[in-house]
């Protein structure tokens, strides 16, 4: 027998809202979901799988429109198989992704320059290449985070930016979203006419190495599968594939 709780959290420093489900069996919580409208549904792994279908039927019955649905394989299927059944959708797959976690980094061989944390100072910079790496990365039709927004956010919250300098600012790296053991690295950025020099390896490595050596258990991120240059550039330095996820739009 389950049931489904559902929470609307305001967090200043997170989203502005955010709407978190919960579905439980016999006291004890087996789904957890969360959308930051207009963003995807976000499905955490069922400890059972029949949630899925419990939480989509009352997700319907509720009224919630979904723009898509986004988790890790197999749940985020098995969810979006419930949902084109009950509203009648179809859904598109706008990216396969990768999930990677690091515990042991292994720094990459000599790259000019260094690393630093980033500072107000910075911010102008930053917003421009967040808002580059939103236009060059993401996948199309899926809704921006408004990039002033996230940086000022970032910049004033427990995560950042890390920047890789060699006589000048060179490449981009936010890290924050930290859970009980790990961190989450992203974006990461090099402008075009800067790339293939092994910045973004060595600013991801260092960065890494600086937050496991904080406390952290592990750092994470996610990558676009179907980009393999991004994807071998983090093995390299030591991440290793957790999972495979899926980013669907519900049309």
């Amino acid at each position: 027998m389950f049931g489904i709780c559902s929470t609307l959290t305001e967090d200043p420093d997170a989203y502005p809202t955010f709407r978190l489900w919960t579905v439980a069996s016999d006291g004890e919580t087996v789904l957890a979901m969360l959308m930051t409208p207009p963003f995807n549904l976000l499905v955490g792994q069922p400890a059972d799988p029949a949630a899925l279908q419990f939480a989509a039927t009352r997700l319907m019955e509720q009224s919630i429109v979904l723009p898509g649905v986004t988790g890790a394989l197999p749940e985020v299927d098995a969810f979006a198989e419930c949902w084109q059944r009950l509203s009648g959708t179809s859904r598109r797959l706008r990216m396969a992704q990768g999930i990677y976690a690091v515990r042991t980094v292994r720094l990459p061989p000599a790259v000019e320059g260094g690393m630093r944390f980033a500072n107000t100072d910075d911010r102008a910079l930053i917003v421009e290449w967040f808002e580059a790496f939103a236009a060059e990365s993401l996948p199309e039709g899926a809704a921006h985070h408004e990039a002033e927004d996230v940086v000022d956010r970032r910049l004033r919250s427990s995560g950042g930016f890390a920047l890789w300098e060699d006589r000048e600012i060179v490449s981009l790296s936010g890290f924050g979203g930290q859970t009980p053991h790990g961190i989450r690295i992203g974006p990461v950025y090099t402008p075009p006419p800067l790339r293939r020099r092994g910045y973004a390896s060595a600013l991801v490595a260092h960065l890494s190495q600086h937050l496991l050596g904080g406390g952290r258990d592990y750092c994470f991120l996610y990558t676009d599968l179907g980009n393999p240059t991004s994807n071998r550039i983090y093995m390299d330095v030591g991440y290793e594939l957790v999972c495979e996820s899926a980013d669907y739009a519900f049309e």
